[in-house]
């Protein structure tokens, strides 16, 4: 908690306690500690509504709670039957944990040593490489939220039987027991590895290993973004025409996908082979599209930039709703008005393009306000009075690179 929280700790910090053995000792280790320290505690539990106990686990975790003298909410998710039911709940917990944080700046989870080790093979299963056999952090930025797992070099079983000395209850998901699910698949599988010197602890020191090696990885590609990329001031990323001559193959593709998740605001990294079809492209004269992006060469340069066909449809001005997922609007006197992508409707509106402003395909998925069928306000084409839009994910590329 030190490492991870010090040397100024903050007054108060989030727990995310779903009521199985890891999350509740991870609570009252963190309780303990409070008395040492003097920091105080917020517990939130989100019920997906996926299994009929999770509301009683919620409950169990509140009375816990009370029983320590933390406040407790409970947060309900409702998935809508859109795409992979896991990942919809893992992004819809981060989503409603990050709204009730508040002030709140770190919220712990409760990861151990075993997800790690689960985690690597799941993800050797589906060939990754450095990146996605590398551990997960301890510390992570999500949005503006710092997650904290101050349990990843703990094991499951010792995080049981420190739970079953204190006399401190806690739920078993009947789901870690279904072999429909890759992970409990993985766990099984563990158990016979074990045997072999392949166990968890092997498992997950490998994985922390390739962690320090994917930052220095990282490393590596920025010290090339700085000698030949350039971000530009609408969204867009730029890299000199020979960005690929005396870089390694690997550095190359690590740049890219960097690129494109930064770009496109996606989570994850494309697949491998889609990533290593695009860069054969690249360097060979051409374009492409990839991950909601498109990359075309312009006036000498290689020029990255959000996909037309893949960005939200338009929507009214909201305070607080990112269109896109990419762009927060600040625009006071914009009341009922429309965000959406430019367009070439847009487009054609505009008739003095600024010097040094996006080409045409690049501007038709920028974000412009519009009332009816007339352009009010488009940020890079000096359509408007400016700033009323800017991106959600702040900071520079480079920074992005060295975190991701």
């Amino acid at each position: 908690m030190g490492q991870l929280l010090g040397p100024d700790f903050p007054s108060e910090i989030g727990l995310a306690v779903s009521g199985g053995g890891d999350s509740m000792a991870m609570l009252t280790l963190a309780h303990n500690w409070t008395r040492v320290w003097g920091v105080r505690l917020r517990v939130v539990t989100v019920d997906h509504g996926l299994r009929p106990e999770s509301a009683d686990e919620a409950a169990m975790v509140a009375g816990e709670c009370a029983t320590l003298g933390w406040p407790h909410t409970t947060l309900r998710w409702h998935w809508d039957g859109a795409g992979n039911k896991m990942d919809a709940a893992r992004r819809g917990r981060l989503a409603l944990i990050d709204e009730w944080r508040g002030a709140l700046s770190h919220v712990l989870m409760a990861h151990t040593r075993d997800d790690v080790a689960e985690t690597f093979l799941m993800r050797l299963a589906r060939g990754s490489g450095v990146d996605g056999l590398a551990a997960m952090s301890a510390r992570r930025e999500v949005g503006g939220m710092q997650v904290l797992r101050p349990c990843l070099d703990m094991g499951r079983a010792e995080l049981r039987h420190y739970l079953t000395v204190l006399r401190t209850p806690w739920a078993e998901d009947p789901s870690n027991e279904d072999p429909a699910y890759g992970r409990v698949r993985m766990r099984r599988l563990l158990s016979e590895l074990q045997a072999e010197g392949l166990g968890s602890d092997t498992l997950a020191d490998t994985a922390a290993r390739l962690r320090d090696d994917r930052v220095a990885l990282a490393m590596r590609a920025a010290t090339i973004w700085d000698a030949v990329g350039m971000q530009t001031g609408w969204g867009g990323l730029m890299l000199a025409p020979d960005w690929y001559e005396q870089v390694e193959t690997a550095t190359q593709r690590r740049l890219l996908s960097a690129m494109l998740r930064f770009v496109s605001g996606a989570e994850y990294a494309p697949r491998a082979e889609a990533l290593e079809g695009l860069r054969d492209r690249l360097v060979s004269g051409g374009s492409g599209t990839l991950h909601g992006c498109e990359v075309i060469h312009h006036r000498g340069r290689v020029l990255m930039f959000r996909e037309a066909a893949a960005v939200a449809e338009g929507g009214v001005i909201a305070p607080g709703i990112a269109w896109d997922g990419r762009w927060q609007v600040a625009a006071p006197g914009y009341a009922g008005c429309t965000i959406r992508a430019l367009g070439e409707d847009g487009w054609r509106q505009v008739t003095e393009k600024p010097p040094g402003g996006p080409p045409f395909r690049a501007a038709l998925s920028l974000p412009s306000i519009w009332r009816g069928d007339s352009l009010l306000a488009c940020d890079a084409l000096g359509v408007g009075p400016g700033n009323t839009a800017r991106l959600c994910r702040a900071g520079v590329f480079r920074d992005f690179l060295l975190s991701h």
